[in-house]
């Protein structure tokens, strides 16, 4: 059977990629300062989510050896108030908490943002116990090639994420930066636990600059507590396509109006919104430059069904479709930066901008 020369590039990239980082370390030349790339910025959205299970340390290292600029954090606290790595506080999904008899009347119903969520809390376990769990695939019926990886991670913490960054900084000879992003920040400071406190903690613990770390929140509020502490950071207001900010009586949409970006613009330096948004006829992208906003373009993945319809390949759903034709759509476009589940993909297509 043949295959279109697209989709046997994909394949040549993920085999190359893959070969990469599965392979043996070696000695890796100091770093030369902060990375400045060819191009849009790579960002490895949870690492490299589409080839391991998110928010592992195998998935922050194979994105920054397939070619990403930034690795993002999804910050949640635990209940002694440490910051940890997970998409959501509820962590059924993503570990193997579900499995531990130990941990079975943990198991509860929340209200989180304003949804009743039932499942287990990162904030009703310390970190000593959340160290005992394995993390597992978020997404095993669309990315089953990644459960071979299941019970292989462990729960890492933001410090942790932070010396790895340092680490593979070193192998790879590029200034990684950590991009970590405050999850339901109004939910957890109602219980008590604030993520902005300690996370300008670890930031100063750590020293980090605007070469290192990028701080994202969906709620404006939680950006604004940050900047107070003046740290000398970027900060990036992430956008929605639909709904609005928790708890902020303004929507997505009036923030992405000229009057909305200019607010924005006062408090922070990017702007992500979602791909779809930077669609024309939208005029967003545009916009967001002349209020002197970066913007940065989530999620981008190359299964068919978060492809637009013109870049799908056959019907099924899981099956690879043509990323690179959208990356060169929105690098075209102009976007400053790309939030991906498949860094190799973005940063290859990336290179295809210097040919």
């Amino acid at each position: 059977m043949s295959v279109a020369p697209r989709r046997r590039s994909i394949l040549l990239a993920t085999a190359a990629v893959t070969a990469a980082a599965t392979a043996p370390a070696v000695a890796a030349p100091a770093a030369r300062g902060p990375h400045r790339p060819s191009g849009p910025l790579v960002i490895g959205h949870r690492g490299a989510a589409g080839w391991r299970p998110e928010h592992t340390a195998d998935a922050y290292t194979y994105a920054v050896r397939a070619g990403a600029d930034w690795i993002e954090p999804d910050l949640v606290p635990t209940k002694d108030h440490v910051l940890v790595v997970r998409h959501e506080n509820e962590i059924g999904g993503t570990t193997d908490v579900a499995g531990r008899p130990e941990f079975a009347d943990r198991r509860t119903t929340k209200t989180v943002d304003g949804k009743a969520v039932t499942g287990w809390f990162t904030e009703d376990f310390h970190l000593r116990e959340l160290r005992t769990l394995r993390t597992v695939e978020r997404l095993p019926l669309v990315r089953d090639r990644n459960t071979v990886f299941d019970g292989r991670g462990s729960v890492m913490t933001f410090q942790e994420v932070i010396d790895l960054a340092r680490r593979l900084s070193r192998e790879s000879g590029r200034r990684i930066a950590v991009f970590p992003e405050t999850k339901h920040p109004t939910y957890f400071r109602s219980i008590g636990l604030p993520l902005e406190e300690e996370l300008i903690r670890v930031i100063r613990r750590n020293r980090l600059t605007a070469r290192d770390c990028v701080v994202q929140s969906f709620e404006p509020a939680s950006l604004r507590r940050v900047a107070a502490a003046r740290l000398g950071l970027p900060l990036w207001q992430a956008l929605g396509t639909s709904g609005g900010p928790y708890g902020h009586g303004v929507s997505y949409r009036d923030m992405m109006t000229p009057a909305g970006l200019r607010e924005i613009a006062s408090y922070a330096e990017w702007i992500g919104p979602d791909k779809s948004s930077l669609v024309p006829p939208s005029t967003l992208l545009t916009d967001a430059h002349a209020a002197g906003l970066k913007v940065g373009a989530y999620t981008f993945r190359a299964e068919n069904q978060y492809l637009p319809a013109a870049y799908r390949r056959g019907s099924a759903p899981t099956a690879f479709g043509d990323a690179f034709a959208e990356y060169a759509f929105h690098y075209g476009q102009g976007v400053d930066a790309v939030v991906t589940d498949f860094p190799d993909l973005a940063a290859q297509a990336r290179d295809d901008l210097r040919r």
